[in-house]
């Protein structure tokens, strides 16, 4: 990966309301990725799953090159099961994260798995390690059962332990073998306040058509300023707490077009 910088002015606006855009490029370096390269494209990351054991690829698509992840059969998690990382980007209070993502022709959705979102914080708040406000916060997506879709949250105020999940529209299904386009923004709330956000919209492929399929404005992220968006939050697997989630056959997904973008740079934390 050789991450790009980008900064947009916007026509008929203050430099203040700039775009800052953070793209992954992937390298047309075909075949399994070994740590060194993977540690050569994504310097910086806290940790690394699934790359070692041979599940992250990068392949030649119609549309130029795409990570492939495989998913191991009967296995659950990033380090077993799929991959997973946390890269950092440019902190700031809102950043919007998009992606192209493939299920194969063949993909088994079982009860469900995780895909890509963003997080912040000095922990990594996920796997039942609670939001406080001071610790952190992440926000990905999950594929359900038949193709079902929503957002994977763990935020201050979650009624459980394990993130609060807001389902897509119930008329929404990915469907394999199709390419699809997200776009995921989170707004962090004042301190003290309920007031950040969370936006998701998915898109077609073929005709760039977005639908806006969660919007939440009553957010409570963080409760010190210390706290931003400041990560990419790597991760594609099956699960889930045991292996009644994992994948009964070979199946694996595409990832491409992965950029982040600093949406206004009035309410950056650095």
């Amino acid at each position: 990966m050789r991450v790009t910088f980008v900064l947009l002015i916007l026509l008929n606006a203050q430099p203040a309301f700039a775009q800052e855009i953070q793209k992954v490029v992937i390298r047309p370096d075909f075949g399994v990725c070994t740590v060194k390269k993977w540690k050569r494209d994504w310097p910086g990351c806290r940790y690394e799953d699934g790359v070692r054991e041979g599940h992250l690829s990068v392949v030649k698509t119609k549309n130029g090159a795409a990570y492939r992840v495989d998913y191991a059969v009967g296995e659950i998690g990033p380090e077993k099961g799929g991959i997973g990382w946390r890269s950092p980007i440019q902190p700031a209070d809102t950043v919007e994260l998009a992606y192209q993502v493939t299920f194969s022709k063949n993909f088994d959705w079982v009860k469900g798995g995780k895909l890509p979102g963003l997080c912040g914080g000095p922990e990594s708040v996920t796997g039942g390690n609670r939001a406080n406000g001071t610790n952190g916060f992440s926000a990905r997506l999950m594929w359900r059962a038949d193709g079902r879709a929503e957002a994977y949250v763990y935020h201050m105020h979650q009624p459980e332990k394990y993130g609060e999940r807001f389902p897509f529209p119930s008329d929404f299904r990915f469907q394999q073998g199709q390419s699809v386009l997200v776009r995921l923004r989170v707004g962090m709330n004042t301190p003290g306040r309920a007031d950040g956000s969370l936006d998701v919209w998915i898109g077609d492929a073929s005709t760039g058509k977005f639908r806006h399929v969660i919007r939440r404005s009553n957010m409570k992220w963080r409760q010190t300023k210390e706290i931003s968006v400041d990560s990419l939050l790597f991760q594609t697997f099956y699960g889930g707490s045991n292996k009644s989630w994992a994948p009964r056959r070979s199946c694996f997904s595409l990832l491409s077009e992965i950029s982040t973008k600093v949406v206004d740079m009035r309410t950056r934390s650095h």
